[in-house]
């Protein structure tokens, strides 16, 4: 494995640290927006701007560089006969569409077409809080 292994480790870790930031800042983002900025004001627009950069300069790239990196130490280590790696994967899986459902917000906020709650938002973003709990769980301890 050497040293290539330890290297796409660092950018496996790296870049699921920022896509994880991004998931857990994002529907915070939405919260504010949702309470505070009617559709069009200077304040709308600068949440959109916020929103749109977040997402496509940091949160997709990082997940992208998360699941090839995360693909390769998988088959590296010969893991995907591992019950622990099909648990984790499913919930990679599940941070995917729950990034998916982000850059539909993320639209709907853009065309100022948003009906859904600060309260709502709240909610959203504790989803990410307590799926990476468990995927975490699964990476270190290996239990099954």
């Amino acid at each position: 494995m050497g040293d290539l292994y330890g290297w796409l480790l660092v950018l496996h870790i790296a870049s699921w640290t920022s896509w994880m930031a991004g998931l857990f800042y994002l529907p915070r983002l939405y919260v504010y927006h949702a309470e505070t900025a009617p559709a069009g004001t200077p304040a709308s627009e600068t949440f959109k701007v916020m929103e749109k950069k977040l997402m496509r300069l940091i949160m997709t790239p990082a997940m992208l560089a998360t699941w090839a990196t995360g693909l390769y130490l998988a088959w590296e280590g010969g893991w995907f006969s591992d019950g622990w790696l099909h648990a984790k994967l499913t919930l990679v899986i599940g941070m995917s569409a729950f990034h998916g459902f982000c850059v539909r917000w993320m639209k709907t906020f853009a065309a100022d077409a948003n009906e859904k709650s600060g309260r709502y938002f709240r909610m959203m973003n504790e989803v990410p809080t307590v799926v990476f709990l468990v995927i975490v769980v699964m990476a270190v301890l290996k239990p099954f």
